[in-house]
């Protein structure tokens, strides 16, 4: 048996009625099949991991000080404000102009 997308091909001899050994053969290309689906999705998803960085000590994004002097640092692009309260009620919106200013000039 031959599945012509893939280029796989099966040949299935386990008992002596070529009916069963269809079906067995079906079953076995069935499992190679998707074991190859399972390596792409493996493949594109490792390859989304890697992009990622670690969460962990020294990657934060943005660096708050509240004392003695008040100030927000986004550390990706340097952009700053010293309206801190604004920043912790979640106004976000300089940091990610920035960012995706940045992200466009690359």
């Amino acid at each position: 048996m031959r599945h012509k997308p893939s280029g796989l091909i099966i040949e299935n001899q386990e008992t002596r009625s070529q009916l069963n050994n269809k079906e067995n053969a079906i079953r076995i290309l069935k499992s190679q099949l998707y074991e190859l689906e399972l390596r792409k999705q493996q493949e594109e998803q490792a390859k989304v991991e890697g992009e990622k960085k670690k969460i962990e000590w020294g990657s934060q994004i943005r660096s708050y000080v509240l004392h003695p002097y008040k100030m927000v640092k986004d550390l990706r692009t340097n952009h700053e404000t010293g309206n801190v309260q604004a920043v912790l009620d979640g106004d976000l919106n300089p940091f990610i102009k920035s960012f995706l200013m940045e992200f466009a000039g690359k």
